[in-house]
């Protein structure tokens, strides 16, 4: 039989379960390639090499107590390299968790944790009666007013948040524009809203906030400087007088519902 014969039997014998087989084993060498990249791994796996190198070396040249060196040496090596690697192997487990199926909850977590500071941080704006205005994107970008603002792609924290209103910090006049987890911008201008039924009690803040959701679908939390009351914007519309667990509620009611409506149209461009 010649080779080429022999390639094309086992081709022949070569199925779909075996092309899986090849599939993840080239992935998952590819993935450690990648988070290996750059780290002390790259020179403790040319060691690991060498050594192995020096082993093959040692039995083909009868080199007998360099042998037993090597074979009593590297049981303990295993448990070194987990002692030096642990950062290591954390990252490479956490990068493992980062699957499309871990993604989704890890999503609902962050969108959680998201909620929790902003409700915080109106808490405490309000506690203090410091002026602040939080608007979060939904499903119609907010690129417009993110771009006239100061760039962040901070995490969402109710410290941060509370020292951007603070008066007399340079970011403290304007709106804070919050989109997926992250503060995009600060200081963003959001335009007024021009509806005549909207109450004259309202002041600047409450009738830029009232103008974005005139405009998008975006959720915007208000927090009055002079009353301290909590009030939350949408559809044009506006709910004031909101408790901390009032607006926790309705940010998980309309963010969730963001959620589901993002996923339904995702459904429907692959259908």
């Amino acid at each position: 039989m010649t080779f080429v014969e022999s390639i094309l039997s086992v081709l022949r014998q070569f199925g779909w379960w075996d092309l899986l087989d090849v599939l993840i084993v080239a992935v998952a060498i590819y993935e450690i390639l990648k988070l290996v990249r750059g780290t002390r791994a790259v020179q403790m796996g040319l060691g690991a090499g060498l050594l192995v190198l020096l082993f093959y070396v040692s039995r083909w040249g009868h080199l007998e107590t360099v042998n037993w060196i090597i074979r009593n040496v590297v049981g303990y090596l295993v448990f070194a390299l987990i002692v030096l690697f642990q950062a290591d192997i954390r990252r490479a487990l956490a990068h493992a968790g980062r699957t499309p199926f871990g993604r989704y909850f890890a999503r609902a977590q962050r969108a959680e944790e998201t909620i929790e500071e902003i409700v915080v941080a109106a808490g405490l704006l309000a506690g203090q009666h410091v002026g602040g205005i939080i608007a979060i994107e939904r499903s119609i970008g907010l690129r417009n007013y993110i771009e006239g603002g100061i760039p962040l792609d901070a995490m969402v924290t109710a410290d941060l948040l509370v020292t951007i209103f603070r008066p007399g910090t340079p970011l403290h006049d304007g709106a804070v524009i919050i989109q997926g987890e992250r503060i995009a911008a600060a200081a963003c201008f959001l335009p007024l809203t021009v509806n005549p039924r909207v109450s004259k009690d309202f002041g600047t803040r409450h009738r830029a906030a009232i103008g974005l959701t005139e405009e998008t679908d975006a959720v915007t939390v208000i927090v009055s400087e002079e009353t301290g009351r909590i009030s939350l914007a949408l559809d044009g519309g506006i709910d004031s007088g909101l408790t901390d667990g009032t607006l926790r509620d309705r940010l998980r009611e309309l963010l969730a519902t963001r959620r589901r409506e993002s996923r339904e149209l995702s459904r429907q461009a692959y259908d």
